[in-house]
């Protein structure tokens, strides 16, 4: 282990043009799934200019006013939406995909692929510091411009944080980064300094700069015209921001706009939800679950528990726990992480991992697991 390292995460605001395209396609979901629990849906959202394409497949007992959720998403947001126009382009899911995926009472995987998730214990949220400061950052920025604390703030905004490790172990803050698009006649030195007053320092409270911090705050200078208007958003773009700020492996799959069938989505949260109960149960200081599926097939081809060497126990033995406890199949992570509900936009915003209150980030199994791998070890767990 080296004994200093630095490691840096980013946050977007809900206004970022990519975050602002994942809030529509969840919404869509969202949309589908109140009226259709089993509905299928795979939704990409682009946005360019003056117009917004929503493209994908949905199979749906009622297909969801799309046009009126781009508006209605985009006026929440922050923006002025009766200048942009509205695509459509929805057709029903592939039926060799969806005889895949549904035979009988079986649900298996729509599509193949490996997703991770991770956990440490270097927070409360169990994610690593960079990530948690960046999200604080950005949920702070959009809550100062909807409460008025700060006039002038636009919609569009992101930040940076890169924290100094000495042998594993978050040491200081070694720079910040926050960039803000805002009105064109506000004064950009009292900006800075409402930045720093209303949102960097109550951002940092729980773990403060210090004097030798480099906080950087609007370092290209002007930023007014930004946002939709400025920027082209897409579905899927800000993955890092998703999920572990690239501290962690990823898969490569998005998130956004994926109904609990795609294993992108529900094998990432399902794993993110294991390894937080493995750390939450003290079996690990840091812990990487990587799961990997077939398209047709329910049960996962590939387990894999890595603990960094900080495991209680070896990391064969929590891999066969956690085969033995959780149900790894579509149908069995949509009913554990109650992902046949209609709670996909308020959860994809300043990070997926970030609420104590969603379904995946929930750890009251840990005790009952720990008691698992101790029978295991005992050579007991099967009775």
């Amino acid at each position: 282990m080296k004994d200093k390292t630095i490691m840096t995460a980013e946050s977007v605001t809900g206004g970022h043009p990519d975050k602002l395209c994942d809030t529509i396609a969840d919404t869509v979901l969202d949309c589908c799934l109140e009226h259709d629990p089993n509905a299928r849906v795979a939704c990409e959202v682009l946005a360019t200019a003056s117009k917004f394409v929503v493209a994908g497949e949905i199979t749906a007992l009622a297909i969801p006013d799309i046009p009126s959720i781009v508006r209605d998403t985009v006026r929440r947001a922050g923006y002025d939406c009766r200048n942009f126009g509205v695509d459509v382009l929805i057709h029903s899911q592939s039926p060799d995909i969806a005889e895949a995926v549904q035979r009988g009472e079986q649900t298996a995987a729509g599509d193949q692929g490996i997703v991770y998730g991770y956990a440490c214990s270097e927070t409360e949220n169990l994610l690593p510091l960079p990530v948690v400061l960046a999200h604080r950052l950005t949920a702070l920025l959009t809550c100062a411009r909807t409460s008025g604390q700060i006039s002038g703030l636009r919609p569009d905004g992101k930040a940076q944080v890169s924290v100094e490790y000495a042998f594993g172990a978050p040491r200081r803050i070694s720079a910040v980064v926050l960039s803000c698009q805002h009105a064109e006649d506000k004064d950009l030195s009292l900006l800075r300094k409402e930045l720093l007053e209303c949102v960097i320092r109550p951002a940092l409270r729980i773990f403060q700069a210090d004097e030798n911090t480099e906080i950087l705050i609007n370092p290209s200078g002007r930023f007014v015209l930004g946002g939709i208007e400025a920027d082209t958003g897409l579905t899927g773009r800000k993955l890092m921001v998703d999920t572990y700020g690239g501290l962690a492996p990823h898969g490569g799959g998005a998130l956004s706009g994926k109904d609990g069938t795609k294993v992108d989505r529900s094998g990432a949260y399902m794993a993110r939800h294991i390894a937080k109960n493995i750390v939450a149960a003290g079996l690990a200081e840091k812990c990487t679950v990587a799961l990997a599926y077939a398209i047709g097939r329910a049960e996962p081809v590939a387990v894999d528990v890595d603990s960094y060497l900080t495991g209680t126990y070896p990391d064969e033995l929590l891999e066969q726990a956690v085969r033995c406890f959780f149900d790894l199949t579509p149908a069995g992570m949509i009913r554990i992480l109650r992902l046949a509900q209609p709670i996909f936009a308020d959860a994809c915003n300043y990070g997926h991992f970030t609420r104590a209150t969603l379904p995946w980030e929930q750890t009251g199994q840990a005790g009952q697991f720990t008691k698992l791998c101790a029978a295991l070890d005992h050579g007991d767990g099967g009775t």
